[in-house]
């Protein structure tokens, strides 16, 4: 794993939001979990365990898993079983807890990595024949001294930026359940419905007092924000 600094790292988890109740198989009563109730975590990271294994003994027979130094021996198909043996024994640890601020926290803290490149223009110094200049954050520098500056080859920049990239079939962000495309809009009025729930408020144009027009983008899925309208002017007649 390659970082560029704090918020360069290609993470290799996932984040996901699941509501806390649903809609039962008659469509007619929302069924909420109970309170104070949020993820069995002992049978969650039981699951986690069990798979994450099998997928690793997946990757060791098909000969996809390199180990170099200490582990080298754990090529072996024999000494490789011995240790997932251990692992299978111990206790994975899953970390939930209630957010501090509220679901709406949550949500801003999600959208900043779901709808953001790589890195940021603000961070980037210069570029020359020496390479690319950037700034970057280290947290593991004692006191306040977390801002550094970092110089890549072209390259190894390139190469690094690349990793942020999704491959061909991939999607940064699914939907499931109550947002899945194909009834998302249907089982959100239900939903609202069955909780006595009013519609979301569309935002107004404080000077105008008109609806903001709300334009997603069709490849994310964010929020497109209105920079500049042109005016349609009047054709350009042929000449005569």
């Amino acid at each position: 794993m390659h970082t560029w600094g704090s918020a360069l790292t290609h993470h290799p988890h996932a984040h996901g939001i699941v509501p806390g109740g649903g809609i039962s198989q008659d469509r007619e009563r929302w069924i909420a979990c109970r309170r104070g109730f949020f993820l069995p975590v002992r049978v969650l990271s039981r699951l986690f365990r069990r798979r994450f294994i099998e997928e690793l003994e997946m990757l060791h027979r098909a000969g996809q898993l390199k180990f170099f130094g200490e582990h080298e021996s754990l090529a072996d198909a024999v000494a490789f079983g011995r240790w997932l043996a251990v692992q299978r024994s111990r206790e994975w640890v899953v970390y939930a807890k209630r957010p501090f601020a509220g679901p709406e926290a949550v949500l801003a803290y999600l959208s900043r990595y779901t709808h953001r490149v790589a890195i940021s223009n603000r961070r980037l110094v210069s570029m020359d024949d020496a390479g690319v200049t950037f700034r970057w954050k280290d947290y593991r520098a004692k006191g306040r001294n977390w801002h550094k500056t970092m110089t890549l080859a072209p390259e190894e920049f390139m190469r690094r930026f690349l990793l942020h990239v999704l491959p061909t079939g991939f999607h940064r962000i699914r939907h499931y359940g109550l947002l899945a495309n194909a009834g998302r809009r249907e089982n959100l009025a239900r939903a609202r419905r069955l909780l006595n729930t009013p519609p979301p408020v569309p935002a107004m144009n404080q000077a105008a007092d008109t609806p903001v027009p709300n334009f997603v983008c069709k490849c994310c899925g964010a929020t497109m924000r209105v920079v500049e309208i042109i005016i349609r002017r009047q054709p350009i007649r042929a000449p005569p």
